[in-house]
């Protein structure tokens, strides 16, 4: 054996295997693209003085690039980002009907039943859109959990039947509240709705967290059963 075969085979062999992604950036990436950035963007450009409708209309920039991109390179609708753009859409034509205070108000109202709408359809489509933001909340960043859902996902109906029911049941709190405001943006007095309107949003989403509790422990719990295996 030569002296360069020798320093040759010495060498470690690199490994040519990619690195693993790490499951939380993986979960978390739709979230931030799609909800984080223009949510985030919208509130900052108002911040700075921008008028609603192009605050509206540039924070859909991202979440509708996302979705073409994902459309063209990978045949894959996006979901959330088209959902996204759905709700600033909207939000715009409901600012361009009218500059009524009342219907103003109400918007919210629209938006709360454009995602509501969405989140049934979605669930009864068997593509729940929910599951973007419950599966970071059920594997937290553990890489077991992360295989394990994949896989109650690909191999149990009843995970499945879970899963969709989650979003349903945010569709539906999320419907409800719709209706809850629309009645009292028109029989209460507008000075009443304007801190009203908040206080009904949080107890939109704290009734949503209420009820879906037992299905996310559910799935929790297989999770963790599926990984421990």
């Amino acid at each position: 054996m030569t002296t360069s075969q020798i320093l040759t085979s010495s060498k470690p062999r690199q490994n040519s295997q990619p690195k693993p992604k790490n499951p939380a950036a993986t979960a978390l990436r739709p979230l931030i693209i799609d909800v984080a950035i223009p949510l985030g963007s919208y509130y900052l450009m108002r911040k700075l003085g921008v008028a609603l409708i192009p605050a509206l209309a540039l924070s859909s920039l991202v979440p509708a690039a996302h979705s073409v991109i994902g459309l063209v390179r990978d045949r894959v609708v996006n979901g959330l980002a088209l959902l996204m753009v759905m709700v600033n859409v909207v939000g715009i034509a409901v600012t361009l009907w009218s500059g009524d205070p009342r219907l103003m108000l109400a918007k919210e109202a629209a938006i709360s039943s454009t995602i509501g709408i969405a989140l049934l359809i979605s669930a009864f489509a068997g593509r729940p859109l929910m599951t973007a933001g419950l599966k970071p909340m059920l594997v937290r960043a553990d890489t077991a959990k992360d295989a394990a859902f994949d896989r109650l996902l690909a191999q149990s109906p009843r995970f499945r039947r879970l899963e969709r029911v989650f979003s349903a049941i945010w569709g539906v709190v999320l419907l409800a509240e719709c209706v809850v405001r629309i009645i009292c943006v028109f029989n209460l007095p507008v000075t009443t709705m304007v801190w009203l309107s908040t206080v009904m949003t949080l107890g939109a989403i704290g009734t949503g967290i209420i009820v879906a509790a037992p299905v996310s422990g559910a799935m929790d719990n297989m999770v963790k059963l599926e990984a421990g295996r």
